[in-house]
């Protein structure tokens, strides 16, 4: 299993493992659903980064506890980089405290540049590139109209047996199949045939 450090993820890398500690438990979130979605500050020895968890699984996680998340998506949330838990995925605690991690370096900071790169990912995909579709099947972007509303696409988790406090608990929803988004910095292709045209003009003057 291939784990990656936070400070490689971007939006639209999807069947992600990521080891990290627990910082912050942010508050309840209740969707139109009914369903209870959980934001968390997390890290490891490379950056912090959000973690945004559904229903159960979200109830029995705690500050200090180490977890591993594995096939999880990363998705722009508000601007904001933030990881999910796919709905084939596993959210297992391995242990708690004992874990070097880096939350100088927050990926989570709002960044309005990462919405385009969403955007320019499902656009270059077709469909379901970016969350927020219902079922994960549609073009729009962060925001839209997942489980509930409240959170794109959504998305339960499988809990694994690795922690005492842990219990297992379905996901529904769609997850939103995600494609690994353009460089930012693509290089630029010549001048169009208008301008070459008019170049050989200049040239025969």
């Amino acid at each position: 299993m291939e784990i990656v450090a936070i400070k490689d993820l971007y939006p639209g890398l999807k069947n992600v493992n990521v080891i990290f500690i627990v910082l912050e438990v942010g508050p309840v979130t209740l969707t139109k659903e009914n369903r209870e979605v959980r934001t968390f500050k997390v890290a490891d020895q490379s950056a912090a980064v959000n973690v945004s968890v559904w229903d159960e699984p979200g109830k029995l996680l705690m500050p200090g506890d180490i977890v591993r998340l594995t096939k999880g998506y990363v998705a722009v949330w508000r601007q904001c980089l933030t990881l999910y838990s796919g709905k084939n995925g596993e959210i297992q605690r391995l242990g708690d405290f004992c874990f070097t991690f880096n939350e100088m370096v927050n990926m989570s900071e709002p960044n309005p540049n990462l919405t385009a790169v969403a955007a320019a990912a499902g656009g270059a995909h077709g469909n379901g590139a970016t969350p927020g579709g219902k079922g994960g099947a549609g073009r729009q972007q962060a925001g839209g109209d997942g489980a509930g509303g409240n959170q794109p696409g959504g998305v339960g988790a499988k809990v694994g047996q690795g922690g005492g406090r842990f219990a297992n608990a379905g996901g529904g929803g769609g997850g939103g199949d995600q494609s690994k988004s353009s460089p930012k910095n693509a290089p630029r292709t010549g001048r169009s045939g208008q301008s070459k045209g008019a170049a050989a003009k200049n040239e025969r003057r």
